[in-house]
Order: C-alpha cells, then sequence, then structure tokens
C-alpha cells in the first residue's frame, strides 16, 4: 500500500539574524506514515560517469559506463540535468548538514586532523583561517561551524536514523568527527577521513596483519569482511540493507544516508566488473574507474531491491547526487588527456568550472514526481537541508546557522520554481593543491544562464553564458562589461553579507579584492598586483 505522506508545501525558512527560526507546526498525529528517505551520495562522480545521459546529446561517456539502476531510477523519478555542489568534498557536505553556503560555514576546503590546514603552499597568497575543524551541533572547538543538522531534527521528529560510509564533516578528536553527534543512531564506518587506504578486503581496508590501521584512511568496523573478497563497496552496502532490517522492526520511518567512498581515488579494481570493461577495450586504469562506478550502481540496485522486496518501494524517496565534480587532474589515476573527463564540461573535481560543480542528481517520490522527467532549474547542495525537512513534514525549528539552501520540493510536485530569480554562489579562498584549468582560489556567481569566475590572485574575471557554451570555451567578459560589473557587484555583496573569507597577498599582508573592487583592467604582471597598484574601484 502507498502510506505517502503529503508534504507540507511553502515552509522555506528565511535567512535572517544569527541563526534561523523556521514555523509551521509539529507533523500531524500518524506521522509514522511518514516517507522513509534514502540520501544516496556518490565522492567524486562526475556528471558523465553514468550511462544516464544528464546532458542534451549522448556522450561516449553514457556509452562507456553501464549504470543500469541509476536508468531505474531515472524511469522512476526527476533527473536534475543543473544540480550544483561545491568543487571538492567537505565544503559540499557540511553545506548539506547545515543548509549553509559554504562561504557562510567556512569549511571551504578538505578536512582531516585538528587544527593542520590542508590547504597547499603559495608564494603569493596567504591563505585565510577556513574552519578547518570543520562542523559540530556543540561550541568549544575554535575554527568550527556551529550548526543543527538536519539529521538531528529528523530524529527528533521520529525518524530512526543511519549513516553508512563516509562522512567527512569534522577533523579528527573533535566533536564532528562522529556521525552519531549530529544524530544519527547508527553509524557504519563514518569518521573524519574524506577517503580510503583501499577498497580491498586483501588488505583489511587499510589494515596490517596485526589489525593496526595503515593510515589515517583506513576504514574501521569492517573487521568480519577482512580478506573475504569483498570489495568495500559491497561490504557497505550489505551493512546497509543489515540496518534497514533492522529499521523496519522498529516500526517507525528511516533516513539511510547512503554514503559511498566510492568513486573517490584509490582506483582500486573491483573484480566484479573489471574485465567486462578491459573487454571493451579501456585500459586497467580506465577499466578499474568503470568498475568503480558500477559497483556504486549495483549498490542502488540493491537498496532499490530491498524497498521492492519488503514493500517500502511506494513509500520511501530516494534522492542520489554526487559531492564534487570527477576526478581529472592526474595521470596516476586517469588516462591522458587530463581535464576532459567529464566531457562537455571542463576540467573536474577541485575546479570552478562545470566539471568541478555540476554533479548528478536523481529524485525519486513515488506518488509526487513524474518518472522519467527531466529538471533543468537549477539547485545547490545546500537546497538537500530544507528540502528533506519538508519531506518529512517537519516544519517547526529553529536552529543557529541561517539556512541558504531553499527546498526543491516545488520543483518535484509542479508547485513552484524556487531557481526562478535565484544567483548561486561559490567561495573558494584556498588552494586545493592540484592544478588544471579553474583550479585555484576563486569565487563564482551563477546568475540564470550567465556566470561569473573570479580568481583572487590575477584578478581576473570570466563571463561564460552556460545555456550556450556548456564547455565554457568562449569568456565574453571583454565584451559585456556591463555583465560583468553586474555579477561582480552581486557576488561581492554577498560575500560580505556572508562573511565570507578571502585571501591576501604575502608581498604586501593586504586582502586580496572583492570582485566588485576589481575593474576589467588587470595588471599584465601579478607582482604589479601584489605589490600595490591596484585602485580599488567600488562596483566596478
Amino acid at each position: 500500500m502507498n502510506r505517502k505522506f503529503v508534504a507540507f508545501l511553502g515552509i522555506v525558512p528565511a535567512a535572517a539574524g544569527a541563526g534561523t527560526d523556521a514555523w509551521g507546526g509539529n507533523p500531524a498525529p500518524g506521522y509514522d506514515d511518514r516517507p522513509n528517505i534514502i540520501f544516496f551520495l556518490v565522492d567524486d562522480m562526475g556528471w558523465q560517469d553514468t550511462s544516464v545521459p544528464f546532458w542534451t546529446e549522448k556522450t561516449f561517456y553514457n556509452e562507456r559506463y553501464e549504470t543500469p539502476n541509476m536508468e531505474r531510477l531515472a524511469r522512476q523519478g526527476v533527473m536534475f540535468t543543473q544540480a550544483y555542489a561545491s568543487s571538492v568534498s567537505s565544503p559540499t557536505r557540511c553545506s548539506i548538514m547545515t543548509g549553509s553556503n559554504a562561504a557562510r560555514h567556512r569549511v571551504t576546503n578538505w578536512t582531516l586532523e585538528k587544527g593542520v590546514k590542508t590547504d597547499a603552499s603559495s608564494d603569493v597568497l596567504s591563505l585565510p583561517e577556513w574552519n578547518y575543524n570543520g562542523i559540530s551541533q556543540v561550541p568549544g572547538t575554535e575554527n568550527t561551524y556551529l550548526c543543527t543538522s538536519f539529521v538531528q531534527l529528523l530524529k527528533d521528529s521520529g525518524y530512526h536514523t543511519v549513516h553508512c560510509g563516509k562522512a567527512h564533516w569534522g577533523a579528527i578528536d573533535t566533536p564532528g568527527e562522529n556521525p552519531c553527534h549530529f544524530g544519527f543512531e547508527e553509524n557504519i564506518t563514518g569518521s573524519a577521513a574524506g577517503g580510503v587506504a583501499t577498497y580491498l578486503s586483501e588488505r583489511n581496508y587499510g589494515h596490517d596483519d596485526s589489525g593496526e590501521p595503515v593510515s589515517l584512511f583506513a576504514v574501521e568496523g569492517m573487521e568480519k569482511y577482512w580478506k573475504t573478497g569483498t570489495f568495500l563497496t559491497e561490504a557497505l552496502t550489505q551493512e546497509a540493507l543489515c540496518a534497514l532490517d533492522k529499521a523496519k522492526a522498529y516500526r517507525q520511518p528511516f533516513y539511510l544516508y547512503m554514503s559511498h567512498y566510492a568513486v573517490h581515488v584509490p582506483i582500486d579494481r573491483d573484480a566484479r566488473f573489471f574485465d567486462k570493461y578491459k573487454r571493451k577495450g579501456l585500459s586497467d586504469k580506465e577499466a578499474a574507474y568503470a568498475s568503480l562506478i558500477e559497483g556504486m550502481d549495483k549498490s542502488l540496485g540493491d537498496i532499490m531491491d530491498w524497498l521492492d522486496e519488503n514493500g517500502e518501494a511506494d513509500n520511501t524517496i530516494i534522492i542520489f547526487m554526487g559531492d564534487n565534480g570527477g576526478y581529472a587532474t592526474g595521470l596516476g589515476w586517469r588516462d591522458a588527456p587530463l581535464y576532459t573527463q567529464n566531457y562537455p564540461l571542463k576540467c573536474g573535481k577541485g575546479s570552478a568550472y562545470e566539471g568541478g560543480i555540476r554533479e548528478p542528481m536523481i529524485v525519486c517520490w513515488p506518488g509526487v514526481t513524474a518518472g522519467g522527467t527531466r529538471c533543468d532549474s537549477y539547485v545547490m547542495a545546500e537546497d538537500i537541508y530544507p528540502s528533506i525537512l519538508e519531506m518529512a513534514g517537519v516544519k517547526r525549528y529553529s536552529v543557529p546557522q541561517i539556512i541558504d539552501g531553499r527546498s526543491f520540493v516545488p520543483l518535484l510536485d509542479g508547485s513552484g520554481d524556487p531557481s526562478r530569480g535565484r544567483d548561486l554562489f561559490w567561495n573558494f579562498p584556498n588552494i586545493w593543491g592540484e592544478t588544471g584549468p579553474g583550479i585555484g582560489s576563486t569565487c563564482t556567481v551563477r546568475s540564470g544562464d550567465w556566470k561569473l569566475v573570479y580568481f583572487y590572485e590575477t584578478g581576473v574575471k570570466e563571463l561564460y553564458n552556460i545555456a550556450d557554451d556548456i564547455g565554457e570555451e568562449h569568456n565574453l567578459a571583454p565584451e559585456r562589461p556591463d555583465l560583468v560589473r553586474k555579477l561582480s557587484s552581486r557576488l561581492g555583496k554577498y560575500l560580505r553579507k556572508a562573511d565570507a573569507q578571502r585571501p591576501s597577498f604575502k608581498a604586501t599582508g593586504l586582502p586580496c579584492p572583492w570582485p566588485d573592487e576589481v575593474g576589467m583592467s588587470v595588471p599584465d604582471k601579478v607582482q604589479e598586483l601584489v605589490a600595490g597598484p591596484f585602485v580599488f574601484q567600488e562596483n566596478a
């Protein structure tokens, strides 16, 4: 029987004051009939790493990879063709958990060890004191963003909450390291680690034979699978299914956060699928990458099968998404030519260009979404927070943080378009470490079809019409100075309002100008820029 719970519509928290207070009443009696929710997040998955064509054209990558269960989900739900996230992991994941834009929560690069920045060094820029310890629900840790996660709100409203896989919200030995500190009642392997030492059980998922971890990326709590030949993606799936079996017995709605480490490096071979892709003529590296993708897809199918077999499919919402662009910058893991692995998008993970920030996303809500449909309106990672709460009927909550996200439920039921008139913002005042097009210390705005990228180090601005030029091949900034000024003003105003951070120049100690403080004329030499001849041009 379809136990669909009709969402309370129109409750989109306003960003005001020091936090967000949203009113609307607690779930009505009988709220245990609310939908189960599964958020299936894939690490480092590119927009084209699937047989599902998110572009208007089918690409050779769509022909290369086999993801039949993503196709199955797309037939049942809505494909979001313009879903966005940050260009690296922790900023996206923290935006999802807090509902705040990365410019505001300041976890702008990936986190790992307490008190330690993960940025690469620069001869030119000094980087800000960003929140390298992550997020937390309790105060007391420096360089941490205080929040209440939507998971906590789900739990408090009666949901059983399960975390499986990668967390990456807080540094080692901080409260944010443990998913249970964010409202999860069960945690399977979630930690401070943003990746794995290995996916291979033959190597004990990163432990030596005495059981000691060989790196900070060893996966804990999976000892029963050691030396069994079980690839980590499969082991996590089996643990998630066991958790669902237990959740069903509790007779309450559940929230499962299925957060795979795949397809993040190391690109280990998933033996279940590797030979198939070798027979297709792929190199060892590319066949291994394809095997990671299909292993992830099998996990999705196994979970969908469980829902069918247990009579929960009609009462379960599935949200599928990637956390940042696909890896495209290292010959150690991918074949040449680099920066093309997310074609037609430019570059990949770490880049301000579309290849670094545009994500595959599918949402299936039985009885609400029309199957096999596409949505071209854009959405952002922080939209997950208010959307899931609206889906769950959680309408009364007070949280310490400002919610920048907007619920995309109206895009699912056809009641409205929250993207209309909305600008999207990114801020990365950091240095990721790898190099490539669009990789650097940047801030960005997307407004309608237009996108402006500003490079802090050089003051360069690039303008693209994404609707006409999805590959960002034609910089229109010289031709449209009026639009550059307009978008620079919007971007600068937002960053100030969000109390965003920016780098400074080592040579002078002066902060890099905000985008609306720099005109179209940029000095030829970086040294001229950092030595002080910059004339700030308000609203330039």
